[in-house]
């Protein structure tokens, strides 16, 4: 059985239908998507009625804007603010404006979320004429909406879309870290989720579903299936987004429908440690100690591979630990190799020591390989093993276990790659047996990503 930080990872299961790629959005990179007035000249279907829907999966938490709607004056915004709310700046044609906010926060960085805005002014209903869903369920607000009848939005009329950042006056100030997945708008419909996403039968877990309908005169849809094109509109109306900052590296396979481990910035013990680039980047702050990060997917069973990159200093140590452990590297339930060259083992339980390495290079790829049917653990490097099988001893029976990496004072970068993004890409984006992930070296015989296909199948 798979465990993850929430038991509640919506929007993660495989289904019959296949989202294969998604977008990784970094704010510290300013990266974000931008229609340069490619609405301009085209007539709107409604400027009343339309429909937003997308899958977004968050990396940081805190302020994250998500998409801006504007022309030279207005804005509409919607976006994840400080306490981790969904929030939305809307206005009409008349410069009135509501800022609702959701009752309920989203701070689950193992999920995917499924966000579906839908308006219609015309309605005679107030509290029809602005509503949110998320994973299928209509959010409630703190503060009504209260938008004019008839309205016209700025949502519907603004002649620039931007994703993954704020505008004011067409400057870009905010931006969006997390992955974003088939980004839709409709112009003219004011459409449910039930158009996008169905509830699977066994689970009750939320899970998208192909979306058969039109797009109206300025609506268009974005699918990132193609790397040297990640903004392009697959509607058939041609409003392809002009990519900020974003390259073909950006394009990653966590998605909806399979939804991979990444660092998470919920773990408890996060003092000091910056989480970054899609969750696979983790930066130690160069005067705060011991400083960890763990995997978002923790196993009990089955066998599972995962990489390392930047890997040098002597204060540095990656393995694996229990996913209920909040303390550093000196705790119980860990096995951990160091840059020291030796093999760690804690709750042992005899907390012995083994060397085993030779000198370690910054150009070194580490790896993982983590047998949690037999209770062993191998350590890779550049393709080769450096020892083989070690015995997890006092730990088996005391999982689920996650990734896990520490660092002391490091002040460096450390990549890790689950298999469906990292940072540091890979020259040769190898492959498990099943065809998931994108690694340097192929994974070895029966080990697989930890992600939520090959968990249903060997988790």
């Amino acid at each position: 059985m798979a465990f993850t930080d929430r038991l509640a990872n919506r929007g993660s299961i495989s289904t019959g239908y296949a989202i294969d790629n998604s977008l990784k959005l970094e704010a510290d990179n300013s990266e974000w998507l931008k229609s340069t007035n490619a609405h301009a000249g085209t007539t709107v279907t409604s400027s009343t009625i339309g429909t937003f829907s997308c899958w977004v999966k968050r990396t940081e938490l805190g302020t994250n804007y998500l998409f801006v709607a504007g022309n030279s004056a207005r804005y509409s915004r919607l976006f994840f603010n400080s306490s981790d709310q969904i929030q939305l700046y809307s206005g009409d044609g008349s410069w009135n404006s509501v800022q609702p906010i959701t009752n309920a926060v989203y701070r689950d960085t193992a999920a995917w979320y499924h966000i579906v805005l839908r308006f219609d002014t015309t309605q005679g209903t107030a509290a029809n004429r602005l509503r949110l869903y998320v994973n299928g369920v209509e959010q409630t607000w703190a503060t009504a909406p209260n938008i004019t009848q008839s309205g016209v939005m700025t949502l519907a009329e603004a002649p620039r879309h931007t994703w993954g950042a704020n505008l004011s006056y067409y400057t870009q100030s905010a931006y969006f870290s997390g992955y974003l997945a088939e980004a839709r708008y409709i112009d003219g419909q004011a459409l449910a989720p039930t158009e996008f996403g169905e509830f699977d039968s066994t689970s009750g877990i939320w899970k998208p579903i192909e979306y058969d309908g039109t797009y109206g005169n300025v609506g268009y849809y974005m699918d990132f299936a193609d790397s040297g094109n990640l903004g392009d509109d697959e509607s058939g109306n041609g409003f392809d987004f002009d990519e900020t900052n974003i390259a073909a590296a950006n394009q990653a396979t966590d998605t909806p429908t399979n939804n991979f481990c990444i660092l998470s910035p919920l773990w408890a013990f996060t003092i000091g440690t910056t989480i970054s680039e899609g969750g696979t980047k983790s930066v130690a702050d160069a005067s705060s100690g011991w400083q960890p990060a763990k995997g978002s997917i923790a196993v009990n069973n089955g066998k599972w591979y995962w990489e390392y990159s930047g890997y040098s200093s002597t204060a540095t140590f990656i393995g694996v630990q229990n996913s209920d452990i909040s303390l550093a590297y000196n705790s119980s339930y860990s096995v951990m190799i160091s840059a020291a060259d030796d093999i760690i083992y804690f709750n042992d339980p005899s907390n012995r020591t083994e060397a085993f390495a030779t000198t370690i290079a910054t150009t070194d790829v580490w790896a993982v390989a983590l047998n949690m049917d037999d209770g062993e653990i191998s350590f890779y490097r550049n393709g080769s093993l450096e020892n083989s099988a070690v015995a997890l001893d006092g730990l088996v029976g005391q999982g689920p276990f996650a990734p896990f990496i520490v660092q002391y004072n490091t002040n460096t970068n450390m990549y890790l790659n689950f298999g469906g993004y990292t940072a540091d890409t890979p020259s040769s984006a190898a492959s498990d047996a099943n065809g998931y992930g994108a690694f340097e070296y192929a994974p070895p015989s029966g080990y697989y990503a930890i992600c939520t296909k090959n968990l249903a199948e060997y988790g």
